[in-house]
């Protein structure tokens, strides 16, 4: 979904409860400042429902949380200690991790990514690519565009640059473009288009989507903080896709472009891809990673170049706090 403000929201003040055992003082709350992929959108609507309904406030987390955009480079925020939390993609992650970056990702909300091509009605497949003009964006040049490229023997000639724009491909039935379900597909209905989407994951794509990337300086000596915080956001995900009214009242303030119908949409979609509650979430709890998966994408990376062989892809992740949490509906 792409939209187009990043206002910060302020912590909540905190007097909380944990555990049912004894009151923090406000001061006492630990501040944890989490920076988004993307401006404020369904995609990041259990970090803002864990805000609105205080369950951050319970675990005594002071969380403040600020959008990204398309000009925000999370990576060098989180290392330079501007953010503590992050929303990533592993393929970005373990890029880093080559590069020697200190970063790790400690639970994957999204067990999908939300990726993939909006095609005109005509393409009944991805098989159906070959004479086809795709858009794709320079971030996309670097992730999923060589798994397609590969899966289905298409052309860097057949590229043209995405540049958030859905004109192009209202305007050309030869045109296919690179879209999130929950955004560039609703564009596309809202304009009145005959058109198809296949989401990559279900077609093989092994990535996670958003998932949450912190140091790991973090990680050893805010290490309890940590884990409230994954469990805190799970369980905002938990009541987002429930009710999710106050957290899109927060969206709405943060990014006052954003729409009900869209909002809705948004997570419609989730659901019905099962995208945070799909996959190894279904058994392990929301929010779970495995060495499987992570290794499945390293191999693809691997064999697309976009990974040295001998990256110690391992160091990218921990499961230490998505093991003890399993929060399910």
């Amino acid at each position: 979904m792409k939209l187009r403000s990043r206002i910060p929201l302020s912590g909540c003040v905190l007097s909380t409860l944990i555990s049912g055992a004894f009151i923090l003082p406000a001061d006492a709350a630990e501040k944890i400042a989490l920076l988004t992929s993307w401006y404020a959108q369904a995609e990041q609507g259990g970090y803002y429902q864990a805000l609105a309904t205080g369950i951050y406030q319970r675990y005594g987390l002071d969380v403040s949380i600020q959008s990204g955009g398309p000009q925000i480079n999370g990576m060098q925020l989180l290392l330079s200690k501007r953010a503590d939390v992050i929303i990533g993609y592993d393929l970005q992650l373990l890029e880093a991790v080559q590069r020697g970056f200190q970063a790790k990702a400690i639970a994957a909300p999204f067990q999908y990514d939300p990726q993939g091509l909006l095609t005109h009605a005509s393409v009944t497949s991805l098989d159906g690519l070959k004479d086809k003009t795709i858009l794709v964006s320079s971030s996309g040049q670097a992730t999923w565009w060589p798994w397609l490229k590969a899966q289905y023997q298409l052309s860097d000639g057949q590229v043209r640059p995405y540049t958030f724009n859905i004109q192009p491909f209202i305007a050309d039935q030869n045109v296919t473009q690179q879209a999130y379900v929950s955004s560039e597909v609703f564009q596309a209905q809202k304009a009145g288009v005959k058109s198809n989407f296949f989401l990559f994951s279900e077609h093989g794509y092994p990535p996670y989507g958003g998932i949450l990337i912190t140091r790991p300086d973090q990680i050893s000596s805010r290490s309890e903080a940590m884990a409230k915080f994954v469990r805190a956001s799970m369980e905002g995900w938990v009541s987002y896709l429930t009710n999710p009214a106050p957290g899109n009242a927060l969206i709405k303030k943060e990014n006052p472009k954003m729409t009900d119908d869209l909002l809705a949409w948004g997570v419609t979609q989730i659901k019905q891809h099962h995208l945070i509650d799909g996959g190894d979430a279904a058994t392990a709890g929301w929010g779970t990673m495995t060495q499987d998966r992570w290794q499945k994408t390293r191999d693809f990376m691997v064999k697309a170049s976009l990974l040295k062989a001998d990256t110690d892809w391992k160091q990218a992740y921990t499961t230490e706090f998505v093991q003890q949490i399993q929060v399910k509906p």
